[in-house]
């Protein structure tokens, strides 16, 4: 489905207390910006340049597309948010966050790049990331997670990551094979490997299922081309199709759409709930974001659903190793015992101080964590 044209500020009611970004991105009308800018220093290299500008380019190409979907009676579909690292000395980042209503139960398309440029002696030089999900109301429309970063180490080395995964609460064997059949032409000669991998990332061994369908997860790419197009381009295309691919699937639900049931809206709850226990006691790319830094938590837990069954997720503590089910306790204590249990800002910010503490009093669980054949030294390289 192609993206429709127009004034996306318009229609999101985008805002933004600080407008440094948006100096650099005339998609946001200058009239909804403040200009009591935050100033956030890119990475100095050519490779984070290029990646930044890459991740960009996707942010804007899927909030388009999810702005068709919203319609023009939907005026305030999304928010402008902007963070800094060390108050922009170390880069920093931005989200555009779907607000309550429309379409979306939660919606976040995130793009950041944090480096370290003055601190020569950090193993990493910059990471710099696209990270967006998409969590709709309608529950038989299936949630879409993706990934896509460049991580570069202090000798201009560096590696991809690439990463989509359909999440359906409510499962169509179509929808799956479509999102598959996506991914295979999107990733051509990596997507046996990539679909491998993500089926053992995705894996969550307390419950014996994954999380979602249809999963793919290529670590540590770097391909032959020393001049790295080669690798951009893959990038690219793989964020690009991924997109298309998923915002006409939501074209077909919203085809399709009616009333959801009791039944559906149960199955939609629980399935979020699973959502949420495996992001937090299992995904190594959110607990390394969490452990690396406290200075973007709303943003590194932006992926989860806006509603979740507290009782059901209280019940799987005592199927989780030790001594995961301190963890588990932890983040139902988080939790507001209402059913449904809101997952706002206040719980964010709680949850993911009770990950850290976890970690902090058991750093040998990060052992227990999610992994594909490779595992990045995500934390180590920022230390």
């Amino acid at each position: 489905m192609e993206a429709r044209s127009g004034e996306p500020g318009r229609r999101f009611g985008l805002t933004a207390s600080r407008g440094s970004w948006h100096a650099r991105q005339p998609w946001f009308p200058r009239s909804e910006v403040h200009l009591d800018a935050m100033s956030r220093m890119p990475a100095r290299s050519r490779g984070a340049t290029l990646a930044f500008a890459l991740v960009q380019r996707l942010q804007r190409r899927y909030a388009r597309g999810l702005e068709a979907l919203e319609g023009d009676d939907r005026p305030r579909a999304f928010r402008y948010v902007e963070w800094s690292r060390d108050e922009g000395r170390h880069g920093g980042g931005n989200r555009l966050v779907a607000s309550p209503g429309g379409v979306f139960n939660r919606a976040s398309i995130n793009v950041s790049q944090v480096h370290y440029d003055n601190l020569p002696h950090k193993r990493l030089s910059s990471a710099t990331a696209l990270s967006a999900i998409v969590h709709p109301d309608n529950p038989h429309a299936a949630s879409m997670h993706m990934h896509i970063s460049w991580t570069e180490m202090r000798d201009t080395t560096g590696y991809w990551r690439l990463m989509a995964d359909l999440n359906p609460s409510i499962e169509n064997v179509a929808t799956t094979a479509a999102f598959l059949a996506c991914l295979r032409g999107a990733a051509g000669a990596y997507f046996e490997e990539g679909r491998a991998q993500g089926d053992r990332y995705f894996m969550i061994p307390a419950l014996g299922r994954t999380r979602g369908t249809a999963h793919f997860y290529l670590e540590g790419h770097r391909g032959s081309d020393p001049t790295g197009e080669e690798d951009r381009a893959l990038a690219l295309g793989f964020g690009e199709a991924v997109i298309a691919c998923y915002l006409d699937l939501l074209e077909r639900e919203r085809g399709r759409a009616g009333e959801a049931s009791a039944e559906a809206c149960a199955q939609q709850l629980a399935y979020h709930t699973l959502y949420l226990f495996q992001v937090l006691t299992l995904d190594r790319g959110t607990t390394s974001g969490l452990l690396v830094h406290d200075q973007n938590d709303a943003g590194i837990l932006g992926s989860l659903p806006a509603r979740i069954d507290r009782a059901l997720l209280a019940s799987w503590a005592t199927k989780v190793p030790a001594p995961q089910q301190e963890l588990v306790h932890a983040l139902v204590a988080c939790l507001s015992p209402r059913c449904p249990s809101p997952v706002d800002e206040a719980a964010k910010l709680a949850l993911a101080n009770a990950v850290r503490s976890h970690y902090a009093a058991h750093p040998e669980a990060l052992a227990l964590q999610a992994r594909g054949d490779r595992t990045p030294a995500t934390v180590e390289n920022h230390s």
